[in-house]
């Protein structure tokens, strides 16, 4: 692997895993799906005005079939995992968050075995054992302290489901259209979906326009929802089997950033737990080591 490349890939991972952390920064500041949806309406505005005015000609605009399939991939791309997400979030770590996003590639291979049919080997099922046990691991400690809520943790688990639908929806209907203009429509429906969770459930809560409201802004819009979305798409177009590695690898840069930027602590059980889903996922194939130009692996758009 070239230097810059090695650079790249790293800093994809550790972006990617700072946005747990800069959305329980954001919720000392403003309630979750009030968080969510200014975040996804600024930068789905941004995204579109880059796609049809500063691009213009380029991207044509889905048609009336693929409009309706871009809404329910932001419905559970987007209003769903992020929104169950940061909700999750109030009662769970950021550390446990992150752990759980590589664990949605078996959920959505038992999604595919029930829906259409996709076997799973044993070194698959061997894995998806494993992992579970992993997270059971880091999970079991933090709920018996009273460090994080069952509420918290089945929220988690609702919003890694709904990434797997997603995805599952996503390989059945084989969109033509630019993974660009997906992920752009795909946060532009969640934004508009969650105005009307937000107004019903959040509208009597305050928000204080402090610098960890801003700050929020500004990292999950231009960091994270722009600038690492097309860092990720270079690194899936250079090699994608290497970029699915580098998602793997969130939980360990989660768990490392989130201990200095939040206090999280770093235990035996965190240390353990995060080895045996790691152990879990490369002993399943999703860890590869091989090169390969040719699989599509789509983006998730945290």
């Amino acid at each position: 692997m070239q230097r810059k490349d090695l650079l790249l890939g790293l800093l994809f991972t550790v972006l990617y895993a700072s946005g747990a952390i800069v959305m329980k920064i954001g919720l000392q500041s403003a309630p979750p799906l009030t968080l969510a949806t200014i975040r996804f309406l600024i930068a789905g505005a941004l995204l579109i005005l880059y796609l049809y005015v500063i691009k213009r000609g380029k991207y044509p605009l889905p048609n009336k079939r693929e409009f309706i399939i871009l809404f329910w991939l932001g419905l559970l791309n987007t209003t769903l995992f992020l929104g169950l997400g940061l909700i999750a979030l109030q009662t769970v770590s950021s550390g446990i968050f992150n752990l759980f996003i590589p664990v949605n590639a078996f959920l959505y291979a038992l999604l595919a075995l029930v829906f259409i049919g996709q076997s799973i080997t044993q070194k698959e099922w061997g894995g998806m054992i494993v992992s579970f046990i992993g997270l059971f691991v880091v999970t079991y400690p933090t709920l018996a302290e009273s460090k994080s809520s069952i509420v918290g943790i089945i929220l988690l688990i609702c919003a890694v489901i709904s990434m797997a639908v997603g995805s599952l929806i996503y390989k059945r209907v084989n969109l033509q259209l630019s993974t660009l203009v997906v992920n752009t429509w795909q946060v532009v429906f969640g934004g508009l979906i969650l105005i009307i969770p937000a107004l019903l459930l959040e509208s009597g809560e305050s928000i204080t326009f402090d610098i960890n409201f801003f700050g929020y802004l500004f990292w999950s819009v231009f960091v994270l929802s722009i600038f690492n979305i097309n860092l990720w798409f270079y690194l899936l177009k250079k090699d994608a089997i290497k970029a699915n590695n580098w998602l793997v690898l969130n939980p360990v840069a989660g768990f490392i950033l989130a201990a200095p930027i939040l206090g999280e602590p770093i235990t035996m059980y965190t240390i353990v737990g995060t080895l045996v889903v790691l152990f879990g996922l490369y002993l399943s194939g999703n860890i590869n080591i091989k090169s390969s130009e040719s699989k599509n692996i789509k983006a998730c758009s945290k």
